[in-house]
């Protein structure tokens, strides 16, 4: 095993920090043992990898590991029990105060990241248990019917959104998952009106909210979108001018500590301010921010989770939304909570006779299904099904038949092509067709280059350079320097001192009073624009082509898909999905077919027992809503 540690090492499947923290803890710990240690340093790339845990039945039953060139490396691993036994018996391996945890099923955890996965599991089941008291079942009856106008849609199957409102209402914590153009903000909304309405029914004050987000960008979309449905409502004024609409960074909102990224002014001991919670994105959302997240949640407050299950998990280990929304399950049955709904409101739920009824985290989860952006001929919706249902032939099919979306051979690595030249050429030609900042800004939403790689030949570093090159020759940008007039930047780091976030997208330009000065704008909160002097800019990248991970949260009216001309670990189904939703109205994979198909078939899982903590052995299985 010693042997295995160091190839690993070597072939760059193991970094430094792996090695040296297995050594260390060895070391301290007194367990120098082959085994423990090699399992130690998989532990630490697990974690790196976006894994809650390091599982071995799993790799034991062939998932490979890949070097730093993407190729599988063959190692002779340890037979399970052989492993499992030698890790029991180990002082570095206990339920606590050691610095690794075996489960049950054999999956070894990093101390921290069991501790945030059992306070996460323990908070969420005792929350989605809690029903909320002192509702007016009247009142929120003619709520509903008011602002969702029907308890129904028009085909007659449930209507998703109304359920998903009186979930949020009724219970303590709630799940609304659906796709781009499912309605999840306009429901939200209109639950927000429904508790408001509630308390001033009472005669208490207005409910205080925390509206958050895991980036700057998709807090700004949600107040946008939150402040834009306030003026559809069908409310008293009162009622609409108590619904809050300035949205948050999670950092921002627990108190984020200058220096301290790991530390919070709220927590167990001193929690947030707040009635409901609300947290837009959740799919970007990793397990150790959601646990710091439930610890400075107040006992009564609400949890509202929004967010699309198929998309992306998040950068950091963990997939807690698709965790809690997968039940693991074969089959749908109806639920306790909502079949009163159902009886409530005189909708018609399908019943599995045989299925007996259940509580808990399964009457929290709505999923909603229908999609209101994209038509049902919609090439987008269309393949965007096909993805997630893992469907080859049909993705390929519906790339073929066009409707907005269409797939092209890409260029020879290492350049752009003549067709992605032209669509750069094309999409872009607003963003520089206006000298006005906040109009490039707007221009900015319109088309985007996708990446599946930060580097590589197709990865957004060289692509950006060629971007820029291509833009030079064509007189459009002149690059004189990094902080040349036109360089659209994204914010990859939160600086609350300059109130710069993750995610924010801004644009460089020579103020017409100091021409030979260069500033960054921003849009501001207020629709105005924001001057900083590229100086005070924190860590950030030129945004002509931005990662398909970073795009999360993100609209673009048109994008350029490009994936790497072979077969790659990271090109998986849901990062097709989350490329493709990007887009309003058309989109573009630029790959061959085989890259392509290896994408839909290839699931991008995280190793956890989130999953399990939640749900346990059950067979349940939230049924999806229209």
């Amino acid at each position: 095993m010693t042997d295995a540690l160091g190839l690993l090492r070597a072939r760059g499947v193991l970094a430094d920090v792996d090695w040296h923290f297995a050594r260390a803890i060895g070391r301290i710990g007194g367990d120098d043992g082959p085994a423990v240690l090699l399992a130690a340093a998989l532990a630490s790339r697990a974690v790196r990898e976006g894994h809650v845990c390091f599982d071995l039945p799993r790799l034991l039953a062939g998932a490979a590991l890949t070097d730093d060139a993407g190729l599988p490396v063959d190692c002779a691993w340890p037979e399970l029990g052989e492993w499992t036994a030698a890790l029991r018996a180990s002082p570095l391996v206990a339920a606590d105060r050691a610095p690794l945890v075996l489960d049950g099923a054999d999956r070894l955890y990093l101390q921290r990241y069991w501790q945030y996965q059992t306070r996460l599991a323990a908070a969420l089941r005792r929350r989605a248990l809690e029903e909320e008291p002192g509702v007016d079942d009247a009142l929120l009856a003619d709520g509903l019917a008011r602002l969702f106008r029907a308890g129904a849609s028009s085909d007659g199957e449930p209507d998703g959104q109304c359920v998903a409102a009186l979930v949020a209402v009724l219970r303590r914590f709630c799940v609304i998952s659906g796709g781009p153009g499912t309605g999840k903000t306009y429901t939200v909304v209109r639950i927000l009106a429904l508790l408001v309405e509630q308390s001033l029914r009472r005669g208490g004050r207005p409910p205080r909210v925390a509206l958050l987000a895991p980036t700057g960008k998709a807090a700004a979309r949600l107040s946008d979108a939150i402040r834009a449905g306030k003026a559809e409502l069908d409310c008293a004024p009162e009622v609409v001018a108590e619904i809050p609409h300035d949205a948050a960074t999670i950092h921002r909102g627990l108190g984020a500590m200058p220096g301290r990224s790991t530390r919070f002014r709220h927590h167990a001991d001193h929690p947030l301010l707040a009635d409901v919670v609300l947290v837009d994105e959740a799919s970007m959302v990793d397990l150790a921010m959601m646990a710091r997240l439930l610890d400075a949640l107040p006992a009564h407050a609400r949890l509202i989770l929004l967010g699309d299950r198929d998309q992306l998990a998040s950068v950091e280990a963990g997939a807690v939304l698709g965790d809690i929304c997968n039940s693991g399950a074969a089959r749908a049955f109806s639920r306790p909570f909502v079949d009163r709904v159902a009886a409530r409101l005189d909708i018609h739920l399908p019943r599995q006779p045989d299925a007996p009824p259940v509580s808990g985290i399964w009457d929290c989860v709505v999923t909603l299904a229908r999609s209101y952006r994209y038509r049902p001929e919609s090439g987008i919706g269309r393949l965007a099904v096909a993805i997630t249902a893992g469907a080859e032939a049909a993705v390929l099919a519906v790339l073929a038949a066009g409707g907005g979306v269409k797939r092209l051979d890409p260029a020879p690595a290492g350049t752009l092509g003549p067709n992605l030249e032209r669509a750069v050429r094309h999409g872009f030609a607003p963003y520089f067709a206006d000298p006005d900042p906040l109009q490039r800004l707007r221009a900015l939403e319109r088309f985007r280059v996708l990446c599946a790689h930060r580097r590589g030949p197709f990865g957004v570093e060289p692509v950006n350079a060629q971007i820029e090159q291509l833009l030079a020759d064509d007189g459009c940008i002149r690059l004189d320097g990094r902080f040349y007039v036109g360089r659209p930047i994204l914010i990859t780091q939160n600086d609350y001192q300059v109130q710069l976030f993750n995610g924010d997208v801004g644009t460089i330009v020579a103020p017409r009073e100091r021409p030979d000065e260069r500033m960054a704008v921003f849009l501001g909160p207020d629709g105005a624009p924001r001057s900083i002097a590229p100086s005070r800019l924190p860590p950030h990248e030129t945004a002509f082509a931005m990662s398909i991970h970073k795009s999360q949260g993100s609209e673009f009216d048109a994008v350029a898909v490009l994936l790497p001309d072979e077969p790659s670990p990271i090109v998986s189904r849901e990062l097709l999905y989350t490329a493709v939703t990007r887009a309003r109205e058309r989109a573009v994979l630029y790959a061959n077919p085989t890259v392509i198909a290896h994408a839909v078939g290839h699931r991008s899982e995280r190793a956890s027992g989130l999953r399990e903590a939640l749900w346990g052995q059950a067979e349940q299985l939230e049924l999806p809503l229209n």
